[in-house]
């Protein structure tokens, strides 16, 4: 266990078909396979000790003795295992036969769970063999003592902190009414399901779903094993097909037919702190607690950690994604505009990122309300920091796009007004710098004001995170459409918009990329003397990905600079060392705090993914908070 993380794997042995002997064999070697592999929780498929295809032979009893003889033996032989293993049996209990999963660890039969809804349809019959629960539990007594049985059972391990394992059994998934929804709401963080799902053509695409969406909903991580083959194939074919998920996602699987083990890392608090955080979810205590003990490892991470968590990363759906994100903006737009009766709206076009993507968004709302793109009026400020290349960018993208093109040299009147308050011009400081932007943020007010329009903020989350932005300044608007797009999804945003409209425009097609490959600055200080940008964000504040990082995990779900770190150390490890990523840790802390009352005056705009940063929304967190306590688990990694 590592920072919340549990290896895990689901395992499909090649089945003999009523050889209980040769089939506890098989899942005892995997299990050792597994285990050598770091797995601590370990999923075997339903009835797997017997096979699931075994029909009348489920009455006999050589074969249910036989299944008894063989759990015993896995648990025996799988003691020395930090694991604890599920697998599947026939059991007798109060005269009738139940499909169960048995939960083993330490050479511990801890419990069996029975299947409660046994499929009596198209290919299935199970209700001619077994009979469903109990619910409840009871107790069954074995050679080994008084062991439990009922469906209401949750397996907790008492040495690490998110292991509540709930079981569930194939069809059980496939109702709508699952157990695993009810464990989950008991304290379950975990659901295995011990399955027996035959392979028919498209069966395998809707089976993932389903376990994806199951997850999604019981906020919990979900692990299945299927039978494969082996199994009989009179009648049916298995595939043999393990799946695990979390939280919605999946994390690994086998094709069907080609693999025997799925294995990956499961991230316990990521289910914590997203129940934590929905009022919703309402749990009700019903359940019997099973302790058991694992001991606490440190993983090392398998899975991939994703680098950009804000950015799209389905490439089969990534124009619908853009697409919809763009919409999102635009529409919230377009509402305002619609009831504000605004004849214009008003931009800064810097030639940077920020100003581009709300360009683009505007253009989109007015394309929608069916208004001249002309009444967009974009405003070119040059000021002591302006480079040709963003300058050119600037009158080039609001020209091709049809809006109106409007210059104002801030440069005379910033230069004025260092007279009027005693700045001395040589002198490169906040005031000097923040006179500009304000100085700007001005004239877009009162161009509105004369022109009946609507300033349209630039600025995005990542900034307002930082707090990297002039206090009345660029930090105003009348209405804010970047003001939950983090910088990476911006950049993403744009080039996005540069492939798939760029085809119809190159001279946009080509405006777009440049400003792609320009350095984020807010150019404010004198250019280079080879006129190139001199002031580049990134150098001072830090790199906007591993911010975009840091904010995501740390409102998304209130992880600590601990976790943060160890996962930006696997997501980041071949661009950035140890010493970099909690160098920038540290900036990102401070600054977060010491900025929350720019944040607490920011104007309207809309939400558009899972973090945002309005206070009148997502984040309710007061100006003056102290940092200290995360400064210091910073200075203590």
């Amino acid at each position: 266990m590592s920072d919340g993380f549990v290896r895990v794997a689901t395992v499909t042995p090649e089945t003999i078909v009523g050889d209980t002997v040769s089939n506890a064999q098989a899942i005892v070697e995997w299990a050792a396979r597994a285990a050598g592999e770091g797995a601590q929780i370990i999923v075997f498929p339903e009835l797997c000790i017997t096979g699931y295809t075994c029909g009348e032979l489920f009455f006999q009893d050589s074969l249910q003795r036989g299944a008894i003889a063989a759990l015993r033996g896995i648990a025996e032989n799988t003691r020395e295992l930090d694991a604890i293993i599920f697998v599947g049996l026939p059991l007798r209990f109060k005269g009738h036969l139940r499909n169960v999963a048995a939960a083993v660890c330490h050479g511990r039969i801890l419990g069996f769970v029975p299947k409660m809804n046994l499929p009596n349809y198209g290919e299935f019959y199970e209700a001619r063999y077994f009979s469903p629960g109990p619910q409840y539990p009871e107790t069954i007594s074995l050679p080994n003592g008084e062991v439990p049985i009922g469906s209401t059972l949750i397996f907790s391990c008492e040495s690490i902190q998110g292991i509540d394992i709930g079981v569930e059994l194939c069809e059980d998934l496939w109702v709508p009414d699952s157990p695993s929804t009810h464990a989950s709401m008991s304290g379950a963080d975990i659901i295995v399901n011990l399955s027996a799902s035959d392979e028919l053509t498209g069966k395998a695409s809707y089976r993932k779903q389903l376990i994806a969406m199951q997850s999604a909903k019981t906020y919990t991580s979900y692990l299945y094993a299927s039978a494969g083959i082996g199994e009989s194939t009179q009648d049916l074919v298995y595939s043999g097909h393990c799946l695990i998920a979390e939280n919605g996602r999946i994390l690994a699987e086998t094709r069907p037919f080609t693999g025997n083990m799925a294995i990956s890392e499961i991230d316990t608090e990521e289910s914590l702190k997203r129940r934590e955080q929905m009022n919703t979810f309402q749990e009700n205590y019903e359940y019997d607690i099973v302790p058991f003990r694992l001991s606490p490892v440190r993983v090392e991470l398998s899975r991939q950690i994703d680098p950009h968590p804000f950015v799209p990363s389905d490439s089969s759906h990534l124009r619908a994604r853009c697409e919809e994100i763009l919409d999102i903006q635009a529409y919230g737009l377009r509402k305002r505009l619609a009831h504000t009766k605004a004849k214009t709206a008003v931009i800064g076009i810097s030639g940077g990122l920020d100003s581009t993507l709300a360009l683009l968004v505007t253009v989109r709302a007015f394309d929608i309300l069916g208004l001249d793109r002309k009444n967009i009026i974009g405003v070119t400020m040059p000021g002591f920091g302006t480079t040709d290349r963003t300058y050119d960018n600037a009158v080039s993208m609001i020209r091709t796009l049809g809006a109106t093109l409007r210059e104002v040299d801030i440069r005379a009147a910033v230069r004025q007004h260092f007279i009027d308050i005693g700045q001395d011009q040589d002198k490169h400081d906040v005031t000097y710098e923040n006179s500009q932007a304000r100085e700007r943020t001005q004239i877009l007010m009162d161009i509105a004001n004369k022109e009946g329009g609507l300033v349209i903020g630039t600025g995005d989350m990542s900034e307002l995170a930082l707090g990297w932005a002039t206090y009345n300044g660029d930090h105003m608007s009348m209405y804010a459409v970047n003001c939950s797009v983090p910088k990476t999804l911006v950049r993403h945003l744009v080039s996005f918009y540069a492939d798939y409209y760029g085809k119809e425009n190159e001279e946009l097609r080509k405006v777009l990329l440049d400003v792609l490959d320009t350095p984020v600055s807010p150019e404010l200080l004198p250019p280079e003397e080879d006129g190139s940008i001199a002031q580049k964000t990134e150098d001072l504040v830090g790199p906007y990905e591993l911010h975009d990082f840091y904010l995501y995990y740390m409102l998304r779900y209130g992880y600590s600079p601990e976790k943060i770190y160890f996962l930006a150390k696997n997501a980041f490890a071949d661009l950035y060392d140890e010493e970099t990523i909690r160098k920038w840790l540290k900036v990102f802390y401070r600054r977060f705090f010491a900025q929350q009352f720019k944040r607490s005056a920011i104007p309207d705009g809309p939400k558009v993914g899972t973090v945002a940063l309005s206070p009148r929304g997502d984040l309710r967190m007061p100006s003056d908070a102290s940092a200290a306590i995360w400064l210091q688990e910073i200075e203590d990694l």
